[in-house]
Order: structure tokens, then C-alpha cells, then sequence
């Protein structure tokens, strides 16, 4: 079968379809991932065809964050949309049998699917059907809100998505030759979710349709190698702390003191990731790095320091690590809170609130107290055991 996987946004929203494509190429079936140029190569070097989608996520966070009022980012992310339009409609063109869909274009996906006549599936990577059980992630003041209060917001934010893409989608209904009316709901629409059970328990009043398969795991380049540089500094002193903040691009030099200083108050060495904030190096007991496999480096860390995004929690848990989640946005707080309930990182340290006092704090917590260790190794023996491929694997082959 052609299995088509689209997603959208930074190197996170990327990687876990590059193991979960690989997997269903290694069960016998063609795959195929539509993402941006940016990530054409990871995606090539896991097997994989790449089918272009138009755009920089990089380029276009900055020209939101540029825009000099509300109304200009908007008409910045109307015209990536249209972009991503085009883009899902030519991928879907290219032969495809089947399209499975992150949260973030599933409008748009669903539609194309829609016009070609195929089938389509969600791969969400965080909760995406109402729930009473939680307010959906991103969801502002969610720690306070009832169950009635819950399944309101999750529907709200739907409602936002399609209103949205309301303008693109119409377009390409007219492209497509598709009748005007709503797309399934989620009650009858398949969805599989990327995350393990152990995690976030599967809601109770979610419909059958939805389903919470496990981790898809990021796939390793296979000519990969760590550099010399890193494996002296890591045979060099007891274990460092990872920090790092993905794709989040806050104020450069403010973070970049913040972490220094945390980093001698706390008394580690640490591993610094650039990322999109572009860290530098901050003494001898600090090295900067660039993208490495999380999967080879966090069971090297002492604990880890990130912005909480759905791919490095997992990262995280599935090496056992301890953490200090330091959400920005999104569904940011959502895993950060998670990892605090969990037992596995103290409270989160949201960016805005983050000082070296603080992050210092937290960082001496995780080394001083087993606990959060002995957590984090109990739930990564779980997680281990889960396959999350095969769940979406068995569903394509009823389809």
C-alpha cells in the first residue's frame, strides 16, 4: 500500500513519523513523507521518498513574531496556509493510497484525501478529541476547570481550527470539485495518538475511533556517529545535564545568561543544544552542540532541560531521565505538567518565569532527590514495552 504521511512545523513534529514510516516500510508498505524542504534529508535517511511541502517553519515564526500588529501575522499564516495547501494537494497527487495526517494540516489533509477518494487517518502526537477528563493542551487555566468546563474548550479549539483554515479549505473544495459540508467528526474519523497510555491514560469517553497506540520513536540516521569532542566530554566528569529548547526562538542572550548561570550555581556540567535560540558555549563544564539523537544522548544525562514539546518528553521518559520542563506555548505546558504529575521533574518553570536562581533549584532537585530518578527509570521500563507503530500499522491494513 502507498501510505502518505503528512505533518508540518519543526524538527519535532518531524522525527517521530520518520520511525513510525520506517516501520511501515520495514511491514512491506511504500511510504512516503510530505514535509518542508528543511527536513528533507532526515527523512531520505530513513528510508523514506520526501514529497515537498512549501514553506520554513523558521521563516515563518519569525515573520509572525515580526508582524507589527495581529491582523499582519494573521495574513502571514493565511498565506502559509495556502502554501500548505498546494503543497498537500501535490504530495496526495504523487500516487498515495492511504494519507495519515499530523494534527496540524489534518484539515487540509483530510480534504485532499477527500478528493482523491482515499482514506485518511489522524497520527497525532498530542490529545486531539474532547475529553472530560482534560481541557485540551493549550488550553489556558486548565488546572482549574471542570469536566463540563473540558469537553466545552475541546470542542472550542475544533471549532477554531476549522474556522482557520475555513478560507483554504474552500479553496481547495473548489479545486478539488468537492461539495460544500462538514468533514467527519471525531467521533467517526480515525485517530491514532503517538504517546503511551502510561503517560496519559486513554480518556474514558473518548469514541471507539480514537485510539492511543504508544511512542513512535524518532528513526537514528544509520551513518550517525557521535564526535570525538562529545564522547571526551562526556568521559571527562560525571554525567552532564542536557539543556536545550528545540525549535523555541526566545530572547537569545537573556537565555543564554540564564543558563550559564544556573548551570555554575547548580555545580553540573551540562550539554548545551543550540537550537533555534542559537545557545553558545558558557565556560569549560559547558558544550554546545547541534542536533544529535535523543535517543543515544539522554540515557547519558544526569537529567534534561527542555521546553517540554511532545518529541522530547518522550525522548526523556523513554531514557528514564529526570526533567525540568520549561514550557513555552502550546501544548507545552500540557507534557510539563504531565512530567510533574508523573513524579519525574518538579514543578515546571515556565520560559517567562525561568531565572538562574530557580533553574539552578530545580536542577540540584533532580540530582539530590532519587526519587525522581527511580520514577523516571520505573516509567521508561513501561514505555519500553510498547510498540506504538503497530497499532497504526493494523489499522491502515483494515482500511
Amino acid at each position: 500500500m502507498r501510505v502518505l504521511i503528512v505533518t508540518a512545523g519543526s524538527r519535532g513534529d518531524v522525527a517521530p513519523f520518520t520511525g513510525l514510516g520506517q516501520r511501515l516500510r520495514l511491514a512491506g508498505h511504500e511510504v512516503a513523507l510530505a514535509a518542508h524542504d528543511r527536513f528533507a534529508d532526515p527523512v531520505r535517511g530513513s528510508g523514506l521518498e520526501h514529497r515537498r511541502l512549501p514553506g520554513d517553519p523558521l521563516e515563518l515564526v519569525r515573520a509572525r513574531t515580526a508582524a507589527p500588529s495581529p491582523e499582519a501575522a494573521r495574513s502571514v499564516f493565511a498565506e502559509f496556509l495556502d502554501e500548505l495547501g498546494a503543497g498537500v494537494v501535490a504530495a496526495g497527487a504523487a500516487g498515495t493510497d492511504v494519507v495519515l495526517t499530523a494534527f496540524g494540516p489534518a484539515p487540509v489533509s483530510r480534504l485532499v484525501a477527500a478528493g482523491l477518494g482515499i482514506p485518511s487517518i489522524g497520527v497525532y502526537l498530542v490529545p486531539g478529541v474532547p475529553t472530560r477528563e482534560f481541557a485540551p493542551p493549550g488550553w489556558p487555566g486548565a488546572e482549574h476547570s471542570s469536566p463540563d468546563d473540558n469537553l466545552s474548550a475541546g470542542r472550542q479549539v475544533l471549532a477554531r481550527t476549522g474556522s482557520l483554515y475555513a478560507d483554504v479549505l474552500r479553496r481547495l473544495r473548489t479545486q478539488l470539485d468537492l461539495p460544500a459540508g462538514p468533514m467527519e467528526t471525531p467521533e467517526v474519523w480515525p485517530i491514532c495518538h503517538g504517546f503511551s497510555t502510561a503517560v496519559v491514560p486513554r480518556p474514558a469517553d473518548w469514541p471507539r475511533s480514537a485510539h492511543v497506540t504508544g511512542y513512535w520513536w524518532p528513526a537514528t540516521p544509520p551513518a550517525w556517529q557521535p564526535s570525538d569532542q562529545l564522547l571526551d566530554f562526556l568521559q571527562a566528569g560525571p554525567a552532564p545535564v542536557f539543556v536545550g529548547f528545540g525549535s523555541m526562538t526566545p530572547d537569545h542572550e537573556r537565555l543564554h545568561e540564564v543558563v550559564a548561570a544556573a548551570v555554575g550555581r547548580a555545580g553540573v556540567r551540562a550539554v548545551v543544544q543550540s537550537g533555534w535560540a542559537d545557545l553558545g558555549a558558557a565556560g569549560d563544564d559547558v558544550l554546545v552542540v547541534g542536533d544529535i539523537p535523543h535517543e543515544w544522548l539522554f540515557p547519558r544525562m544526569a537529567a534534561v532541560v527542555h521546553h517540554a514539546g511532545a518529541g522530547t518528553t518522550g525522548a526523556g521518559l523513554r531514557a528514564g531521565a529526570p526533567a525540568v520542563p520549561v514550557p513555552v506555548l502550546v501544548d507545552q505546558p500540557f507534557w510539563a505538567a504531565r512530567l510533574h504529575d508523573l513524579g519525574v521533574a518538579p514543578k515546571p518553570l515556565p520560559l517567562q518565569e525561568l531565572t538562574a536562581e530557580n533553574l539552578a533549584e530545580a536542577l540540584r532537585a533532580c540530582l539530590d532527590e532519587p526519587a525522581y530518578r527511580e520514577r523516571a527509570t520505573a516509567l521508561a521500563a513501561r514505555i519500553g514495552d510498547e510498540d506504538g507503530s503497530a497499532g497504526v500499522r493494523s489499522l491502515i491494513e483494515r482500511l
